[in-house]
């Protein structure tokens, strides 16, 4: 590879420390989930509850096979054998997983052996979310949704593994614990799972076939997961190049899960108009909590600097090697990329339309705003302060709904899981 093409790879995290990444990683994961709260909010109000059910069941199938065996081949747990692995094997994805990000989706895990397994949430924040909203909410998350792409995640690791359950909500009585509990079972006889349609277009994506800089297996801390499954994987324990490649993975599920909402919302739309603003306010949701989030984890300082900093690793503006964006010390350049070519979040903005961009930098001060012009090539994005602050923005509030937008992590301790 040229000094060119590997330059084009490094990361936008690559500047913070191993101690800030293992902060922003876990930000990240959460994140990655809350753009379902974002999302969805606007398809139950465009189409109606089941159709909103099959629209997420086409976004998370057609993702997460993707996303997780990037995740196997990067940190060094994928099996010997394509499509061979093992429980461990999918219990390590889930805890890299923006579906199922560490203690708001409290997984913990039993290996009976290679083939079998068993986990149980002792805290779900997305049946929080949904469990005021009555028990046909309910049944459809944890029942209709989750079935189906359980399943999808398992087979990125073997065809024939199955994930089901043992009990799920709703919950009786109410208050019962934990959540809901699953067995995970590898097993020759059962039938190979077959995959949505949509997952062999994202597969084709490039966000699907990205290149990432390689992990520097000299640095301090662990460079891969190849080792055992251990219970509240201790992100702090990874290298600060294991890290950093980390949070670009997971900047990447993002873009695949928003490939695979825009897959499935392409076949219900009456117009591209349509289309476009459903995506708009998505993007926009998820944009100002992922800003808030991020300012919080990282102690931003509410000012211009701060705010170009916060866009300059915002999801939406990521990983570098496929959003091109030059970090100046006044402003932001963006050109095109790869994400372009996908139709990922970054072309849905520009001069014309960047409320995602301006909500962002709002939720570190109200009284920040942004301008963005036209460039050669490109589109230029300056901070700037008004007297004024400015409003929240009703997208954003709505994924504030979500127990995920101020959710606080605490610390845990990391231990190894045997077979029982």
């Amino acid at each position: 590879m040229d000094a060119e093409a590997r330059h084009s790879l490094i990361s936008r995290y690559a500047d913070l420390t191993r101690e800030e990444l293992a902060e922003v990683v876990r930000e990240l994961l959460l994140i990655g989930q809350l753009i379902d709260r974002s999302g969805m909010a606007w398809c139950i109000s465009a189409f109606g509850r089941e159709e909103m059910l099959r629209i997420a069941i086409v976004e998370w199938a057609a993702a997460s096979p993707i996303y997780t065996r990037r995740m196997q081949t990067a940190l060094g747990y994928a099996p010997a054998v394509a499509g061979q692995g093992d429980v461990p094997t999918i219990f390590k994805g889930l805890q890299l997983d923006i579906g199922a990000p560490p203690q708001f989706m409290d997984f913990r895990y039993t290996v009976h052996d290679d083939r079998h397994g068993e986990f149980h949430l002792d805290h779900c924040g997305a049946l929080m979310d949904v469990e005021p909203m009555g028990e046909e909410y309910v049944r459809g998350m944890c029942h209709d949704i989750e079935d189906p792409t359980f399943d999808a995640t398992a087979i990125a690791t073997h065809p024939r593994a199955q994930v089901r359950p043992v009990h799920r909500p709703p919950r009786t009585p109410a208050d019962r614990k934990p959540h809901c509990r699953w067995t995970v079972v590898i097993d020759d006889a059962h039938p190979e799972a077959v995959a949505v349609p949509e997952l062999a277009v994202n597969e084709r994506s490039r966000a699907a076939n990205l290149e990432l800089a390689p992990i520097d297996p000299s640095e301090d801390g662990a460079a891969d997961y190849a080792g055992p499954l251990v219970s509240d994987l201790d992100l702090a324990a990874f290298s600060r190049s294991a890290l950093v490649r980390i949070a670009d993975e997971v900047c990447l599920q993002m873009a695949l899960l928003d490939r695979g909402f825009t897959l499935a919302l392409e076949t219900r739309v009456t117009s591209p108009e349509q289309l476009l603003e459903i995506r708009r306010k998505q993007l926009v949701g998820v944009a100002g909590v992922a800003g808030s989030r991020l300012a919080r984890a990282l102690s931003l300082p509410p000012d211009t600097k701060g705010a170009l900093r916060l866009l300059a690793l915002h999801p939406m503006l990521n990983p570098a090697a496929y959003v091109s964006v030059e970090v100046g010390t006044d402003a932001l350049v963006v050109r095109p990329s790869a994400a372009d070519e996908d139709g990922a979040w970054v072309s849905l903005m520009g001069p014309e339309w960047f409320v995602p961009l301006q909500v962002a930098v709002q939720a570190l001060d109200p009284h920040l705003d942004v301008e963005v012009s036209a460039v050669e090539g490109g589109w230029r994005v300056e901070v700037i302060r008004r007297t004024d602050p400015a409003p929240e923005a009703s997208e954003v509030a709505v994924v504030r709904f979500s127990t995920g937008a101020d959710f606080a992590f605490e610390p845990r301790r990391s231990l190894p899981i045997t077979p029982v």
